[in-house]
């Protein structure tokens, strides 16, 4: 085992989103301040809970940004299911 590595399982309806990496440019290329901070609302989820049954670990979702709570990674936010708006069909 890994002792560098948290492992964490989620429990009820809750779901641990890892989120996309912070951009520092535009898709045309305009590179973005440091103290740019766009509210990051796509992740894949790494963890769900016994009672979530619309998403499994691998997806990639959308869900509401007010709703998340800190997880035990600053990069991972923790959400109750009924805040995933959506899942990525096909994400090339």
């Amino acid at each position: 085992m890994n002792k560098n590595k948290t492992h964490c399982r989620a429990v009820g309806d809750r779901v641990f989103i890892r989120l996309d990496v912070e951009k520092t440019a535009t898709d045309g290329g305009i590179f973005l301040p440091e103290d740019y901070a766009a509210e990051r609302t796509t992740g894949v989820v790494e963890s769900v809970g016994a009672k979530v049954r619309s998403v499994h670990c691998g997806d990639r979702v959308l869900f509401h940004v007010f709703d998340e709570l800190p997880g035990y990674d600053k990069g991972v936010v923790v959400v109750r299911e009924a805040s995933i708006l959506g899942v990525f069909e096909n994400d090339d």
